[in-house]
């Protein structure tokens, strides 16, 4: 009689339901029959490792806006060297065809753009003390900063697309310059430079609290670039440029205030080699420029107080320019590559073909003719391991803590069906989200685990032909936007654009023949067959 799992072929739940408990096992034991005895079951538990080839895909030409939040500073990463971000952004009014009364006169401009943080305590006043999130890099170092008004328009729309679709831009990060790619062109920021409007030689990031004092009160903000211009010299261009204009068509509506303002740029330059670099929030309500003045009041001699605001709702796009130390190699793809390559930003991520001799095979092997299951899985998942020597070598135990590994459909650029399935998905602490398809880092000895077994339950049940897996670095594995390749001529046309605001890289032990047996990137598959 031919023994299959036919009575299962269905029931999926029962296969996610079983590869968890399994999961929680720490080194997924075999499992044997306590309760009927090893001799007395009708089924055996087995386990085997399946060919792979990981191999390395360099990032070049990324999509650079509509990102989540975005960079700002000098990073020098220890394995790969520097990365330095800057940011070009639209601004938008709080009120168009603005009625700035009679007589107005500008008081001071005020620059507010939060970073990410985070209340910790209170003082014995209640005022918050906060820390910041997402900063990296050495904050003893400083960085020159510059805000100059932008000259380029940043268009809504791609003129050279039949329905007129986004425009979309992409890094340029292998030039000198702060530049970026639209598909046709380059565009260098630094040469679309209008007046500089602020620079701070020497800008460290820091967590205190800013203190904002108003005529009736003084109160306490989160944490930010927060800078208040009043020199008159200084304040001519905002009065000229905005005060001056308010009768004018140019403040009357969007579309006109975009191509007269066309944004700022925020640039950052390098003092030294070392430096900080952080995530601004830019989609905060509290990312601000607020023009305070005061205009005539109808009383003798009076006058009132007035802001106009603007915020950064418009195209934001992050160029950085790359002065790496180390060469992507050219990917080994029959054999796999020694080391593989995680870099955020336009850096370099990893391709796993789980089915390097074809898929047909491993069909076979579960799945009869007659389409009945010959044997359950019940767990699949990749071991990596990070290399060791150079991370001796390069960082300190805690570099990598809050990183994580992001795997990815890269087919049909679509999360893994195991990350869909996780019960463990949060939007509060991503640190701790999805930590069962998308395991932590183990803090000795440099383990991670990416579970498969939805994703291999689809390829056997679904005939599903997503046979290849994407690896990227990840501060944020909640965040599965994607950003666009510009021009892709290979299977990898998009990648999660997590990566992208994901400054750290980390190397790891490929899945070449030559890597150590206990080092080496594998693909371990448990499953249950009829006896």
């Amino acid at each position: 009689m031919k023994k299959n799992f036919k009575a299962l072929k269905s029931s999926v739940a029962f296969f996610i339901l079983a590869s968890f408990f399994i999961a929680c096992d720490k080194d997924f034991n075999v499992i044997e029959s306590d309760v009927l005895g090893r001799d007395n079951t009708n089924f055996s538990t087995n386990f085997k490792e399946l060919p792979i080839v990981a191999y390395n895909k360099k990032l070049d030409s990324i999509q650079i806006n509509g990102l989540s939040s975005n960079m700002l500073g000098v990073f020098n990463d220890p394995a790969y060297g520097q990365t330095i971000a800057s940011i070009v952004a639209q601004v938008t009014p709080s009120t168009y065809s603005p009625d700035f009364g009679e007589n107005p006169e500008i008081e001071s401009v005020v620059f507010n753009i939060p970073y990410y943080s985070t209340i910790i305590d209170y003082d014995e006043d209640g005022n918050a003390e906060y820390q910041l999130d997402s900063v990296y890099g050495n904050t003893s170092e400083s960085i020159k900063l510059s805000i100059y008004q932008n000259n380029y328009f940043l268009r809504d729309a791609n003129p050279n697309t039949e329905d007129n679709s986004a425009q979309n831009y992409f890094s340029n990060s292998n030039s000198s310059q702060n530049s970026m790619l639209t598909g046709t062109f380059a565009v260098n920021f630094d040469e679309h430079l209008g007046e500089k409007l602020l620079e701070i030689p020497n800008f460290k990031v820091s967590a205190n609290s800013n203190q904002v004092i108003t005529d009736t009160d003084t109160t306490y903000a989160a944490p930010a670039i927060r800078y208040t211009i009043t020199d008159p010299d200084d304040l001519t261009f905002w009065f000229n440029t905005f005060i001056a204009k308010g009768d004018d068509q140019e403040l009357s509506n969007q579309s006109e205030f975009k191509n007269y303002f066309r944004g700022l740029y925020l640039k950052a330059e390098a003092n030294n080699i070392d430096g900080s670099l952080f995530l601004l929030n830019l989609a905060s309500t509290d990312a601000t420029i607020t023009i305070n003045y005061t205009e005539e009041s109808t009383t003798a001699g009076e006058r009132i107080d007035a802001t106009y605001t603007l915020n950064f709702s418009g195209n934001i796009v992050n160029p950085i320019i790359n002065n790496y130390n180390v060469v992507i190699p050219t990917p080994n793809k029959t054999e796999g590559d020694n080391k593989l390559y995680l870099k955020g930003q336009a850096g370099s991520m990893a391709i796993v073909d789980l089915f390097p001799n074809g898929v047909q095979a491993f069909k076979d092997e579960f799945l009869s003719g007659d389409g009945d299951l010959l044997k359950l899985i019940n767990e699949v998942h990749l071991e990596i391991y990070e290399d060791a020597d150079i991370e001796i070598g390069a960082y300190d135990e805690n570099f990598h803590r809050y990183d994580r590994i992001y795997a990815y459909d890269i087919k049909n650029n679509t999360i893994t069906y195991d990350y869909a399935g996780d019960i463990t998905a949060n939007t509060v602490t991503p640190l701790n989200s999805n930590i069962i398809s998308l395991s932590q880092r183990d803090t000795i000895s440099g383990k991670y685990k990416i579970r498969l077994t939805d994703h291999f339950n689809s390829i056997i049940l679904n005939d599903s032909t997503n046979t290849k897996i994407g690896l990227v670095i990840s501060n944020n594995v909640n965040y599965t936007t994607n950003a666009e390749i510009l021009n892709s001529e290979d299977e990898v046309t998009a990648i999660p654009a997590a990566t992208y605001i994901s400054p750290r890289g980390t190397i790891l032990h490929g899945s070449h023949e030559n890597i150590p047996d206990d080092k080496r990137l594998k693909l371990k598959l448990f499953f249950t067959e009829p006896n």
